[in-house]
């Protein structure tokens, strides 16, 4: 099934959910987390699938959010694959006018000298965040494939899968944290511990495939062209248990987190993530790539910092 911005298959065993905007590396915009809940929802509900397979199409997994339109200042692209005869206010169709998910209302609350909403921003951020914690709360195992690169908001997504196979060579971070984000989903303290997830939030250095492995991040990291029989030996492992024990097992595991107050920290990232977009040099950003373009504005935030591991700035 070829939804607008992934494809959803059912594979025996597998169901595989994956990104398919290649072209914009996989970047993500408003429908794709409602269109990964939905497929979430089917997967759980198909009696045949024990395990979710979530990869990407092209040269990398996903390069976070598609922002290119917010911080130049063009939101026009931000509709891109709603269903245009979908009921209005429908996961899957156009939004009201004037909602929080309407693209003028969210192009308005990115101009820099504008009153910013810090409610509407939150109330279009939480629904990302629903959509990508639906891969968590999903009752049957999420595992996670990581080829290429895996940042940003493309973290977001990942670290709410049950496991993740990642690339040796692939690269899987937040570098938003130097200036216009905050990871929403939260769950970088969770997946490598408080200090490792403060090395990482505090300089927004990525982690290769394999320095993830050694992390505890990943449950491994193949080589690249060992990383699709990899993956798919572990899909063929976990898919051999019961539902029942699948769900218990997951059950079980998470309930530690939510103990921990998992939620509640979600609650803080977006409404930080939504502060990090509106301080004074997220406003610069903003300028910056409306002025010379947002990939222009990326590289002269990231050019002074090397790669982890390396002597930065």
């Amino acid at each position: 099934m070829d939804l607008a911005t992934l494809t959803y298959e059912a594979d025996g065993r597998v169901a595989r959910v994956t990104l398919n905007r290649p072209e914009r590396g996989n970047g993500i915009v408003p429908r794709m987390p409602a269109e990964i809940a939905a497929c979430v929802e089917r997967a759980n509900l198909d009696p045949a699938v024990h395990v979710i397979a979530l990869a990407g199409n092209g040269s990398g997994f996903c390069g976070g959010y598609d922002l290119v339109a917010s911080a130049e200042g063009d939101m026009s692209g931000l509709g891109e694959g709603l269903d245009a005869e979908a009921p209005q206010g429908s996961p899957l169709g156009p939004p009201p006018a004037g909602s929080p998910v309407d693209p003028a209302t969210i192009g308005a609350n990115h101009v820099p000298e504008s009153n910013w909403d810090p409610v509407a921003d939150f109330q279009f951020m939480w629904r990302n965040v629903r959509g990508f914690m639906s891969l968590f709360h999903s009752e049957k195992p999420v595992l996670c494939k990581v080829h290429g690169y895996c940042v940003a908001g493309g973290t977001d997504m990942a670290l709410c899968a049950d496991l993740l196979v990642i690339g040796a060579d692939a690269k899987i971070g937040y570098p938003p944290a130097r200036v216009w984000g905050s990871p929403t989903t939260a769950l970088w303290a969770a997946r490598v511990g408080p200090m490792r997830a403060k090395r990482l939030l505090l300089t927004g250095d990525s982690l290769s495939g394999e320095q993830a492995a050694e992390w505890g991040l990943a449950t491994e990291a193949p080589p690249p062209e060992q990383l699709d029989e990899r993956f798919e030996a572990l899909l063929e492992r976990v898919a051999r248990l019961p539902i029942n024990q699948l769900v218990m097992m997951k059950m079980l595991v998470n309930q530690s987190l939510y103990a921990q107050g998992l939620h509640q920290t979600q609650l803080l990232g977006t409404f930080f993530d939504g502060i990090a977009r509106h301080t004074e040099e997220g406003h610069e950003f903003v300028r910056r790539a409306a002025a010379g373009g947002f990939k222009q504005a990326v590289r002269e935030r990231d050019e002074p910092f090397g790669d982890f591991g390396r002597e930065t700035a």
